[in-house]
């Protein structure tokens, strides 16, 4: 979890009243929400409303999110091209699932319209990283601004709108939908909690909602509540943005992969060292632009190895991908267990006089086989595993 962040007026103690403020209109006492995790053995935040969050004016069924699972005759490499997906929808609508297991789901999304309903994932953490788009996430913990290449980590049960600003390129998203809960690699904290002086990144990284959006309104307002492949729909009594403060360590954050800063060595160092994220099942690694290994005889591409105990998926980002030929800005390839892959033939000799690459990538590796869907299949380029011939 982030380090404690407090925003907006809380009273001196937990669990205790805290009296309304001039300038709104409710009971004259705002109501206490705790949003925890594990139930109530881990990180919290307390919120505190305007009006009782639980008031509900209507539940209705919204439909199935259905991942339709594509069985494949053969053990084989996966390539991708995720860059012709037509843009579709919105930030939540617009997703097009392509990888799956019973820990992770990775979507595609290309917004074409404006999220215009609220949305809340009920039982997963969601990574949503964004290769192009700048904006305001808004939640009831306030107003979250992004840029592009930055992760946007939204713990479950967090009502949001994307809100996206005009730029040059249209939004573009993969989103990682975590069935545990998204957290730091142990190795980089200390046992008070805190970043190591090693890890590749810190406190000063992580951004949290920098103002609060209260929206002291007693209207109707429907938000689309999702949990697994079930859809709701809530029609509450007051807006769920009537949040005068909070505290706690359980909010949306920011992280941008070109603030991770890459650890070498004379030699190739293994994936790990790009650890960024972690969740029951899976890890999330972040290939910056760095220097190459130092040593004369450094072969400064990736070995050759066998995935023995996991399934990896490279998103590719930006750059040249010095180990890969053939892939494209938003190629995806899934390099699953039990066969080798390294780099493509002409990679290594290319390297040899480079002293630094501009790639960057996100990587998801999985400790359980993925499925790939309907979807992924008419994305996929049946050659990619005869690419390494020479």
């Amino acid at each position: 979890m982030p380090r404690y962040l407090t925003l907006g007026s809380i009273p001196k103690k937990r669990h205790t009243a805290h009296r309304t403020q001039p300038g709104f209109h409710n009971e004259g006492l705002h109501y206490e929400e705790v949003i925890s995790t594990q139930g109530f053995s881990r990180a919290y935040s307390i919120a505190y409303h305007l009006r009782p969050p639980t008031r509900v004016k209507a539940v209705e069924p919204a439909g199935q999110w259905a991942i339709e699972r594509v069985e494949q005759p053969v053990l084989r490499h996966h390539h991708l091209k995720t860059r012709s997906l037509p843009a579709t929808g919105d930030a939540v609508t617009g997703r097009v699932p392509l990888l799956t297991n019973a820990d992770v789901t990775l979507w595609r999304c290309r917004p074409a319209d404006p999220q215009r309903e609220l949305f809340r994932n009920a039982v997963a953490d969601e990574i949503v990283f964004v290769h192009h788009g700048r904006g305001v996430l808004v939640t009831h913990f306030g107003r979250l601004p992004f840029r592009d290449y930055d992760y946007v980590v939204i713990p479950r049960c967090t009502t949001y709108r994307f809100d996206f600003e005009p730029t040059e390129f249209a939004p573009d998203l993969l989103v990682i939908e975590s069935a545990g809960v998204v957290g730091f690699p142990n190795r980089y904290l200390n046992p008070e909690g805190q970043f190591r002086l090693g890890a590749p990144f810190a406190e000063r990284d992580l951004h949290g909602p920098s103002e609060l959006e209260i929206l002291d309104s007693a209207g109707e307002t429907p938000v689309l509540i999702k949990d697994g492949s079930r859809l709701s729909r809530y029609f509450l009594a007051d807006h769920p943005f009537d949040v005068v403060g909070w505290d706690g360590c359980v909010y949306p954050f920011t992280f941008n992969a070109d603030d991770f800063e890459p650890i070498t060595g004379t030699i190739h160092q293994p994936p790990p060292i790009h650890q960024t994220f972690e969740a029951s099942g899976f890890v999330v690694c972040t290939f910056a632009p760095r220097m190459l290994d130092t040593h004369p005889a450094a072969i400064k591409v990736p070995y050759a190895h066998s995935n023995v105990e996991s399934d990896e998926v490279l998103y590719y980002v930006r750059g040249r991908f010095g180990s890969r030929r053939g892939v494209e800005e938003s190629s995806i390839t899934l390099h699953p267990h039990g066969i080798p892959h390294g780099p493509h033939p002409g990679t290594i000799a290319a390297s040899r006089d480079m002293t630094r690459t501009d790639e960057l990538a996100v990587m998801v590796d999985t400790f359980r086989p993925l499925d790939l869907t309907r979807q992924a299949l008419a994305l996929d380029d049946p050659s990619y595993p005869l690419s390494w011939l020479d």
